[in-house]
């Protein structure tokens, strides 16, 4: 890698950064269309308040939840998080109905790609609609990293495809090789009547949880590189592979957004603490921390792809539920402010979703 364009890139980073704040969501546009703005509004700027209304469903008659992100079923004692609502500034979002989902997704197939967050937010959206019709005939099937719900009276399908990376980690005579400009895997999101993409987390694992060895483009092996650049080139392979495979007309895609940690209290000023034991959201007006770098990465890509590609903002919003993580709270041993319980903040990524494929119905 060399040091010019390092230096380059990080440069252009840095100075398109500054401006994150401001216009992650509000002014990217890709395909000349506004992304994240449903009926002129801004769906992901806003703030939380209570709900009592919430939560959308219960972790007991879901079964789809599993252990990892069920705290309810691991004891959580307090219930506070459970009820809050996103409300934006300027509109109110639609309230979620999984008949009205069902209905409009009849016959179609709708397919989840990314990592645990990704699984986390398939997850939630397999309970919210099941919270609707929970007497419903459905079968799960699960085949080489693909898991498929599919609602049998609907003929709806609901997948997720298990990739961290998106583009494809391949086990080579050198060791496993993670090729930033290659997409092979993508032959199994064919078809797919929606796409909702998402890939970060996995890109910034080191040591033991590292799973490759080596990265690789244009033929040449890298035993490590800036992730973020290594990002950058990911992405823009994804991007290429949109814009090459999508047709518009037949295929919605969505990227799912950066999901934000909290293992460090400094980011909202409280430096001693982390997630754990944290009861309620972050209530400033403004969060402490930056946007993170990588959310800055997926915004200049997609500011450059052509095919239309609906960014749906969740890390601010998500900066904020400090108090939405596990923590403790569920099957993973150690400490977890990634992932997020269920029910909890993923549905409101959901009601983001379900607002912007419902804004053209208005």
């Amino acid at each position: 890698m060399g040091f010019v364009f390092k230096t380059l890139f990080l440069s252009l980073l840095f100075l398109f950064s500054r401006q994150a704040h401001a216009d992650l969501n509000a002014t990217s546009s890709t395909g000349g269309k506004l992304v994240g703005a449903a009926g002129g509004c801004n769906i992901f700027r806003g703030k939380w308040v209570f709900d009592a209304s919430y939560p959308l469903y219960d972790f007991s008659t879901c079964p789809f939840i599993e252990d990892e992100f069920n705290c309810g079923k691991y004891k959580r004692p307090d219930k506070m998080y459970l009820k809050y609502r996103w409300q934006p500034f300027s509109c109110n979002l639609p309230r979620f109905n999984g008949v009205k989902f069902l209905e409009k997704w009849r016959g179609k197939k709708i397919m989840f790609v990314g990592d645990s967050l990704s699984l986390n937010m398939w997850q939630s959206l397999s309970c919210m609609i099941h919270s609707w019709i929970p007497k419903a005939r459905t079968t799960l099937i699960r085949r080489e990293g693909i898991v498929a719900l599919v609602f049998l009276d609907y003929g709806m399908k609901l997948l997720l495809y298990s990739t961290p990376y998106l583009v494809d980690l391949e086990s080579q005579q050198a060791g496993r090789v993670l090729k930033l400009d290659s997409i092979r895997n993508g032959d199994a999101w064919r078809g797919m009547d929606m796409l909702i993409f998402n890939s970060w987390h996995w890109w910034t694992h080191t040591g033991r949880s590292k799973p490759w060895d080596y990265m690789e483009e244009g033929g040449k092996l890298y035993k490590d590189m800036n992730r973020l650049i290594a990002y950058y080139k990911g992405l823009n392979t994804w991007a290429r592979w949109i814009d090459r495979n999508i047709d518009p007309s037949k295929t919605k895609v969505f990227f799912q957004g950066i999901s934000p940690t909290h293992y460090e209290g400094k980011d909202w000023r409280e430096p001693s603490k982390s997630c754990s034991r944290e009861i309620q959201p972050f209530f400033g007006l403004k969060y402490p921390a930056s946007i993170p770098s990588s959310a800055v990465v997926v915004n200049k890509v997609l500011r450059r792809i052509k095919k239309p590609v609906y960014l749906l903002d969740i890390t601010l919003l998500s900066q904020y539920r400090k108090d939405a993580h596990p923590t403790y709270y569920s099957l993973q041993k150690g400490l977890d402010c990634s992932h997020w319980c269920l029910p909890g903040l993923p549905d409101t990524w959901n009601e983001l979703l379900y607002a912007a494929l419902f804004a053209e119905d208005r």
